[in-house]
């Protein structure tokens, strides 16, 4: 499947959403470096932004994020086209919401939602076959950040961490 070009990508607002801001013309790894995009947004919704602030910016960025992916995905005649990252950026910043600042928080977080991203146990594969569109592309994702948030709490819990 080609890569999208640079012409794509500023040639819609919705292509430059869906393709993470140029995060996803990454030659390999498209999903990893488009992941990488959400610390950024985290790092400044931390420092500028209360949980309403957090909760707009989430909500907003699956929002704009499906429609993009589904513009997108038209236009690249592939639903879920490997360029289209905002799915992973919209899910990383709702993990790093929940999971609170810190180096050690950021790596681990990033680590399980990828492993889950990647994996897509049950029910995440399902989702992803069946839905063909921008909601599916941001359903399969959303529910990854679940098992990584799952994961997270239950690593917090049995290790007694605050």
């Amino acid at each position: 499947m080609p890569a999208p070009s640079f012409r794509f990508l500023i040639g819609h607002p919705a292509h430059f959403v869906a393709l993470g801001f140029g995060a996803g013309l990454a030659p390999r790894m498209p999903g990893t470096v488009g992941t990488l995009v959400a610390f950024p947004i985290a790092w400044w919704l931390r420092s500028h932004a209360g949980d309403a602030g957090w909760l707009a910016a989430i909500v907003g960025l699956i929002v704009i994020g499906t429609w993009a992916a589904e513009v997108t995905g038209r236009d690249l005649g592939v639903a879920d086209h490997p360029a289209i990252v905002i799915d992973e950026i919209a899910a990383f910043v709702l993990v790093l919401y929940f999971t609170g600042p810190g180096a050690l928080r950021d790596v681990l977080a990033f680590a399980l939602f990828r492993f889950f991203d990647i994996l897509k146990p049950p029910p995440v594969r399902e989702v992803d076959a069946a839905l063909k569109n921008g909601a599916g592309v941001m359903a399969d994702d959303l529910l990854a950040a679940l098992y990584a948030l799952v994961v997270f709490a239950i690593g917090q819990r049995l290790l007694g961490a605050g």
